[in-house]
């Protein structure tokens, strides 16, 4: 995942390190024996300038370059100088395939014929380029989703400047060591980058290990360097694939792992580049895969040890039918939840479509349901740090969860409520949890004139026989030109009466339709959009699925044409208040031009309205939806 997509938000809003309050300033003057608490967060009693830096490599139980030892990650320590007095402290750890910027990459075509079971799979149909050539120098995801730290761009090597990042002297001061990690493949460490493959999962935990005196470590020199100083108490944090590996490391249950803060992380490949068995794109970068975000992160000197590893992951990967297989199955955290035993403070944008908030929802749920420590924090923009939005409370609440966890503080974050949540006018409130607590699922149903605009109601489906609606592929239109169109006959639209009360809906929607395609595979898309009075549209949410795995992620049936099916689209998560006087609207497409693969135009999708509905999570349930639609 390209270091996150909208993470431009970030480098433009967040300026510099954070600097220590001045009032706590005359604190620094003297040394300090410890840290101090008060009201629950740990106080910056601590000179973040007065510092031990080391540079060394741990060495990871995994030879991902097959080259016959033991890969090493590469690995640099800042920690407060008492330590050198005997003084042990908790560790705040970020793992990241960013820090030596990124190369080059050509994303795939998505200007592709659908694979048809037995036939030929998809080529490019004559006259349609390639994808773009990726640029790290004009990359966000590198300044993004690299969490934070400054050092950026082709900088691998010995004499490389030190990582540092916008956090450091605030932890620092209080009494945190840091610790930042190149992952396998990038920078100065060995192995090869695999998107998040057991080897990365390994080699981000062997810093966990060794902090735990269970990894050994040298520096550059080949001397033994331990981590002595370590209380062993380890958080993890970071943004996009910085926030991802925490999650994977979590999930191997290892000790001494004790807090994480995931911020618009992945928890599972599969759903980050696919959905209901469609391939599907990260917002902003059409055509990129795991072999193509492998190749981006493959920083290290050597650039040729790894090209079996790349080649197999685009083997694997596999672009043709979108099912889940055992490639997928590796880089799923959900599949081992049950073993994560850190507190994890979860951080995602409602907006962020690069890392989708299917990808918070689903983690977070499986979390709550094993009784794993949890906390959300939701907010109304992108794929960024909430650092750069609400900079005072985020670190209020940074700071008790680590100290909570890491210090071991009883300070009652676990008493506090669950979520936190930016509402549409940039306000913020907490909730017990998430979805909000009387939010119920409920049925609305589309009615005749779609090509136009149909009628979409609480009451009832079209009764009698089959009512079908129709509508052609176009995927050189995007959804956004298809749903603003007064009519068209490549997409069906639905819309209800315009809100008499706010309706708040609070997790996730889904469509149930009743399909039949004219041709042996197709794309299917659906989408909530918010009709405002003065005729502007807003889309709330979308969801893909490819009707070839309408029964399996992992198996493919082939489609028969004119053959009626039963076909479940699962849109992504969201929290979002429909105001009054705005419509809801329910939009049925074939390929989304900005995320799917692209057909020739022409395929033909026959919509059964009277075994099709829109199922909704509206908070207040039922009565809720009829008092805004009567």
């Amino acid at each position: 995942m390209r270091v996150s997509g909208v993470v431009m938000l970030l480098s433009a809003v967040v300026a510099g390190p954070l600097a220590v309050p001045s009032p706590a300033l005359a604190a620094l003057a003297a040394p300090t024996s410890g840290p101090v608490f008060a009201d629950g967060e740990a106080q910056p009693v601590f000179d973040p300038t007065d510092v031990v830096r080391e540079s060394l490599f741990v060495t990871a139980p995994v030879d991902s370059d097959a080259d016959g030892r033991s890969d090493q990650v590469h690995v640099e320590v800042v920690r407060p100088a008492a330590t050198r007095h005997g003084l042990r402290v908790p560790v705040v750890y970020q793992v990241s395939p960013y820090y030596a910027g990124g190369n080059e990459v050509a994303n795939h075509d998505v200007d592709v014929e659908l694979h048809v079971p037995g036939q030929r799979g998809p080529g490019r149909p004559a006259g349609r380029p390639a994808g773009a050539v990726l640029d790290p120098a004009g990359d966000e995801r590198v300044s993004a989703a690299l969490g934070y730290p400054d050092r950026v761009g082709p900088q691998a090597g010995p004499d490389a400047a030190p990582i540092t990042s916008r956090y450091d002297q605030y932890l620092l001061s209080r009494g945190y060591a840091l610790v930042f990690a190149e992952s396998l493949g990038s920078g100065q460490s060995t192995g090869c980058p695999t998107s998040g493959g057991r080897n990365e999962t390994l080699g981000a935990r062997s810093v966990v290990d060794w902090l735990n005196g269970r990894a050994v470590a040298h520096d550059a020199q080949g001397g033994v360097v331990s981590a002595s100083w370590a209380t062993g108490r380890v958080g993890m944090i970071g943004v996009s694939y910085n926030g991802t590996l925490p999650n994977a490391v979590a999930a191997t249950g290892v000790p001494g792992l004790e807090a994480i803060v995931p911020i618009a992380a992945i928890s599972s490949w599969y759903d980050y580049y696919r959905a209901g068995g469609a391939v599907v794109a990260p917002g902003g970068y059409q055509g990129e895969d795991t072999d193509v975000l492998a190749e981006y992160v493959y920083t290290r000197a050597d650039r040729q040890v790894c090209r079996p590893v790349i080649d197999r992951i685009s083997r694997e990967q596999d672009r043709l039918t979108g099912d889940y297989s055992a490639f997928w199955a590796e880089r799923d955290y959900l599949r081992d939840v049950d073993r994560v035993r850190a507190a994890v403070l979860a951080v995602h944008g409602l907006n962020d479509w690069n890392v989708k908030t299917g990808q918070v929802a689903q983690w977070y749920a499986a979390l709550r349901q094993h009784g794993v420590p949890h906390k959300l924090w939701l907010h109304q923009y992108g794929h960024t740090d909430p650092i750069s939005l609400r900079r005072d409370e985020w670190l209020r609440t940074l700071n008790r969860w680590f100290t909570r966890y890491l210090y071991q503080v009883a300070n009652g974050v676990e008493a506090e409520p669950r979520a936190t949540l930016q509402r549409e006018d940039l306000s913020w409130v907490d909730e017990p949890e998430w979805p909000a607590p009387g939010t119920q699922d409920v049925r609305l149903f589309p009615w005749p004139g779609g090509t136009g605009r149909g009628a979409l109601t609480a009451g009832a489906a079209v009764p009698g026989a089959p009512t079908v609606e129709r509508l052609a592929d176009d995927a050189t239109q995007t959804v956004e030109q298809l749903l603003d169109a007064a009519s068209s006959g490549n997409r069906l639209r639905y819309a209800t009466g315009p809100a008499s009360t706010p309706l708040r809906l609070s997790g996730t929607a889904r469509a149930e339709l009743r399909v039949a395609f004219d041709r042996p595979a197709a794309n299917m898309t659906a989408l909530l959009v918010d009709r405002a009075p003065d005729g502007t549209s807003a889309i709330i949410s979308r969801g893909w699925a490819d009707p070839q795995n309408r029964r399996d992620l992992d198996r493919t049936d082939p489609v028969q044409p004119g053959q009626p099916y039963r076909l479940d689209v699962t849109l992504q998560p969201k929290d979002y208040v429909l105001a009054v006087g705005h419509r809801l609207e329910f939009v049925l497409a074939s390929s989304d031009h900005d995320y799917t693969l692209r057909p020739r135009p022409g395929t033909g999708l026959a919509v059964d309205l009277t075994d099709t509905s829109l199922v909704f999570p509206a908070v207040g349930g039922s009565r809720a939806v009829h008092a805004a639609f009567g």
